[in-house]
């Protein structure tokens, strides 16, 4: 197969399933939804006025109007497909992020698009440099796209890594300055006000959006609760389940908190520790495979070269 038939065939495909999808997404065979069909035997909607019909604007532009049913598609394909809204929604509220599930589906649509682009580019420079398999391009394709995909997935886990890891490093200085409050007199909810708005960093933010949804009516507990939940660190959770026990059963809250930020102090040296044994063998990699062979040919080669001058 020539190349200029091979993208004679890519084009021709190409066409043909642009006019599968005309066909597919005309209106006489495009599936109808149950909205769709509920939709006029329901009279009790609200119906605006015509006066404030013709100052409304249509949104989008008019390609993303046409996409809009194929996108919609796509995202339900990849949440059938990926699944994990629970661990998705866990994420996305530890980065207090004001995506949605759906919202990040579509990133990851868009993410999936960009990779087959990518997968596409590819093909053609391999085409371009003697290679005419269809099927090794095809599954070129498909796995940039499923790559882009996993890379958006693979993206928010390594921002909440991050996130998490810079709430472990605030978070004893955090809680010493709460139990200095609270000895200072301080009430629980007056001392993460006080922090809230003298420190800075990640936990301080969430601790600003605890004493706001306090304000805001919530109660303190369910406040410190909700906190709890949408956080997935277990010295965090274990701080906040201390704070509400104390305040519960009365227990001297400062006690509580020096204890559990001396808990803190000691899980970030073990992790310390942990990293440096990590990095110990990984510095033996390079020491085993690059430094020892180099050393060994230096060694030997003076004698194969004497071994060879008298073997001639």
């Amino acid at each position: 197969m020539t190349t200029q038939a091979l993208i004679g065939g890519l084009l021709g495909a190409l066409a043909a399933a642009g006019l599968w999808l005309a066909l597919v997404f005309s209106p006489p065979l495009r599936r109808r939804r149950l909205a769709d069909r509920v939709a006029p035997y329901l009279g009790g909607a609200d119906v605006p006025s015509r006066l404030l019909a013709g100052s409304e604007k249509p949104s989008g532009t008019v390609v993303g109007r046409l996409t809009a049913p194929l996108l919609r598609d796509a995202v339900s394909f990849v949440d059938r497909v990926v699944g994990g809204q629970a661990s998705v929604r866990r994420r996305l509220g530890a980065l207090d992020s004001p995506m949605t599930v759906d919202q990040f589906r579509t990133e990851q649509v868009l993410w999936g698009t960009a990779g087959a682009g990518i997968g596409v580019l590819l093909g053609l420079v391999a085409v371009l440099g003697g290679q005419s398999n269809p099927l090794i391009i095809a599954v070129l394709v498909v796995v940039c796209a499923i790559g882009g995909v996993l890379a958006r997935d693979w993206w928010l886990t390594q921002a909440v890594s991050k996130r998490d890891a810079q709430i472990l490093v605030e978070f004893p200085v955090v809680a010493e300055m709460l139990a200095l409050a609270v000895t200072a007199g301080e009430g629980p909810l007056g001392a993460i006000d006080r922090v809230s708005r003298l420190a800075q960093g990640q936990l301080a933010g969430q601790l600003q959006s605890l004493v706001a949804e306090t304000r805001s009516g919530t109660p303190m507990m369910t406040a410190i609760s909700a906190l709890r939940d949408r956080t997935h660190l277990e010295a965090l959770a274990r701080f906040l389940d201390g704070m509400i026990v104390a305040v519960e059963r009365g227990t001297p809250l400062a006690d509580v908190l020096r204890a559990q930020a001396a808990d803190v102090r000691a899980l970030g040296k073990r992790q310390l520790l942990e990293s440096g044994g990590k990095k110990e063998i990984a510095m033996m990699i390079p020491v085993v495979f690059i430094v020892l062979p180099v050393t060994i040919l230096f060694a030997m080669y003076p004698g194969l070269v004497a071994i060879t001058a008298v073997a001639t």
